[in-house]
């Protein structure tokens, strides 16, 4: 193409959404990236005809970045249950959403962790992360998720069998230090839409992005090696200059090529992929560790929320890890010996696909880190920089970021 206005580097989900901006506005843009597909961490694997996404994801419907950015229909997104199976006590407990499912949450209403006062007072969190404009969550006043949900009355019980686990798995750690602000928006989330993923997985999300931008735009394998206002370097040495660059990196990566940028903390994850002969859950569950030791967080048989994760015959099942995890064949024995416990013997029959570590997996977002909510996209005259990093560390906040770093960038052209 000929020279660009702007350089966006960077195709993952904040990169390909500021693109698509500027593309809309009529605006020329070259976007690299140094691999050799779009989607940053949000990518899918195919794999002895098996679809593995890099570390468990989903994707919520009521996302308001994403009603904007994708045409969900044509990802034929297929849905969780709105609930959980919790593994505790030694046996296998139900827990569903009463207003979505009510003839089954009566029916499992003294099961699973916590009282009945405990389910009263999650219906009581979502009225109240329902009852108010979506902005209103991000003034609220903040403090660790944990104290959020103690102060809300929750029992032990309910915290450590239900809530840790599940909030865990959304944070990417166990503390549950995480800003109140972003538990109130995720709960709004899972409470006003659908929990999904696309049929061929998520690498299909950023797949529909990329496959909207004109021929050209896209240039794969052109990792960059630095980023200035109005040029970037290519690591083979190659100079681009522009009117403008936006550097759309995660967080590690923004901080590499951006060196006064604030050192943002990152969250880690690992996730195992084993094949199973049978679903050891039938239906497409969410299955959470409640017993408050031991290194599984979640288990999810993502071929029983899309059978096209797995090839006809065989189960696909995703384990998740969160935080520091022992070497990969240690890490994999103990989760062997733990779902043994949970599914019986059957799970020795599992082979294993796949493990996925993943050591900048998520932004931490402490309460400081969301004040304030969302961070500025502008860095000095023809430099940008946007990604979950500068908003919440959600595919929402990653699109919306990319969004708002188009319309800074915009503004400054003149347009």
């Amino acid at each position: 193409m000929s020279t660009p206005d702007v350089i966006v580097v960077g195709a993952g989900l904040a990169g390909l959404a500021c693109t698509r901006a500027l593309v809309s506005a009529r605006v020329k843009v070259l976007l690299l990236d140094g691999r050799d597909a779009p989607g940053g961490r949000v990518r899918t694997d195919a794999h002895e005809g098996f679809l593995l996404d890099r570390g468990f994801q989903v994707y919520l419907t009521a996302y308001p970045e994403g009603r904007q950015a994708l045409e969900l229909r044509a990802l034929a997104p297929r849905r969780f249950i709105p609930g959980a199976k919790v593994w505790r006590g030694g046996r296998l407990h139900t827990v569903t959403d009463p207003l979505r499912r009510p003839v089954e949450a009566l029916s499992h209403l003294f099961d699973g962790p916590g009282t009945f006062g405990d389910k009263l007072r999650v219906l009581e969190l979502r009225q109240a992360v329902v009852s108010c404009e979506l902005q209103d969550l991000w003034q609220r006043p903040q403090r660790s998720s944990l104290k959020y949900l103690e102060e809300l009355g929750f029992t032990d019980d309910m915290r450590e069998g239900f809530l840790r686990p599940f909030f865990a798995g959304i944070f990417l750690e166990r503390e549950l230090a995480t800003s109140s602000r972003f538990l109130e928006f995720v709960f709004r989330m899972f409470s006003t839409g659908d929990t999904v993923v696309p049929e061929r997985g998520m690498g299909a999300i950023p797949e529909q992005l990329a496959a909207r931008l004109p021929t050209g735009v896209l240039r794969l394998r052109a990792p960059v090696a630095d980023a200035w206002g109005h040029r970037v370097r290519l690591v083979d040495g190659e100079t681009i200059s522009a009117k403008a660059v936006v550097v759309a990196a995660d967080a590690a990566g923004a901080l590499a090529l951006l060196p006064g940028l604030p050192p943002h903390p990152t969250n880690r994850a690992t996730c195992l992929y084993f094949a199973a002969p049978e679903p050891p859950v039938q239906g497409p569950w969410l299955v959470l560790n409640g017993e408050g030791r031991g290194v599984v967080n979640n288990v999810a048989v993502m071929s029983e929320v899309s059978p096209a994760y797995a090839p006809v015959g065989q189960a696909l099942v995703s384990v998740s890890v969160v935080g520091a995890t022992p070497e990969p064949e240690a890490l994999q024995a103990r989760v062997r010996e733990e779902l043994t416990a949970w599914f019986g013997g059957a799970v020795s029959a599992w082979r294993h696909l796949r493990t996925y570590v993943i050591p900048n997996a998520l932004p931490a977002q402490p309460p400081a880190a969301l004040e304030p909510p969302r961070r500025t996209v502008r860095l000095s005259p023809g430099l940008y920089v946007c990604g979950d990093h500068r908003d919440n560390s959600s595919i929402d906040g990653a699109l919306g970021s990319g969004r708002r770093a188009a319309e800074a960038v915009l503004v400054d052209l003149g347009r």
